[in-house]
């Protein structure tokens, strides 16, 4: 398939493209060009100006494409740039769990509803993170129902090619014993690793699926559950007070996110106890 994907040159995106790739799909990465990357001739690619709407159609519209992978999309703004511009069978859309209000113990896609919240065209910067992606679903229910597309949620990405550096906050700063404010110390949280986040983008251009999606490993973990294994691996001992750095994760209920429509499909995520000590582990050894 020709498959068109809007950004793509940093973090999951790479595993994502990859994938692609390696399934046989003509890829072309549209982006600022300000990120290189290692794919080569392997891969076709388009300058754009993401949030410019006359930058999108002028270099988006001669072309069609079976897929369309929306990874920079935040705005409604920016889904009406995207779907005005593009000639495409499907477009998929990375949303995120933030739309949930609030995430709680086994989030389901319905819990979020984009159809009846009030459509509000806006930029990037008009709200915060979680209302501006849920501004981007509203468009795709409301203005553009008709199209084939699908919005993939996600909880926290970790990995470790995390550019975020948000879970390796908790693992510098208590091996440091620098003061840390953390207001949901004992929440259980959902995290999705970055290469399965990338596959199973690359896994939906296949499928025959409309609508959201949630993708979220199995299984959760606290914060303190995370601080007490650094600090048993490593003999440090962490500071929290409110008169600390804030931390990166807090305001997060406790939440689980359930993945009965990914498996459904025939995609099942791996289980988060199975990998997150080990990832712990990297970034132990990388504070040493």
């Amino acid at each position: 398939m020709k498959v068109l994907v809007i950004g793509g040159t940093r973090f999951f995106g790479i595993h994502m493209v990859n994938e692609l790739l390696s399934k046989g799909h003509e890829v072309t990465i549209a982006t600022r060009g300000n990120i290189s990357d290692t794919y080569g001739n392997r891969v076709n690619r388009i300058i754009i100006e993401r949030t410019n709407e006359q930058s999108m159609k002028s270099a988006l519209s001669s072309n069609y494409y079976d897929v369309v992978i929306d990874k920079t999309a935040y705005c409604s703004n920016d889904i009406k740039y995207a779907m005005e511009a593009v000639n495409c069978n499907k477009y998929i859309h990375m949303s995120s769990t933030a739309v949930y209000e609030p995430k709680h113990m086994n989030t389901v896609e319905a819990d979020f509803d984009g159809v009846s919240k009030e459509l509000v065209w806006c930029d990037r910067k008009d709200f915060l993170y979680g209302e501006v992606k849920r501004q981007a679903e509203c468009a795709l229910w409301q203005k553009y129902r008709d199209r084939n597309w699908i919005a993939v949620r996600y909880p926290f990405v970790v990995g470790s090619d995390d550019y975020t550096k948000r879970l390796e906050f908790y693992v510098e700063h208590t091996m440091k014993s620098i003061p840390m404010d953390i207001d949901n110390l004992d929440s259980q949280l959902g995290f999705i690793r970055s290469d399965e986040a990338g596959k199973f983008m690359a896994f939906l251009v296949d499928q025959d699926f409309r609508g959201a999606i949630n993708g979220s490993s199995e299984g959760t973990i606290s914060i303190r559950e995370i601080i007490e294994y650094v600090e048993k691996k490593t003999g440090a001992k962490a500071v929290v007070d409110q008169a600390g750095a804030k931390a990166p994760y807090n305001g997060e209920p406790e939440y689980s996110i359930n993945t009965e429509k990914a498996r459904a499909l025939g995609f099942r995520f791996s289980i988060l106890q199975d990998w997150i000590y080990e990832l712990l582990d990297y970034f132990i050894q990388g504070e040493k």
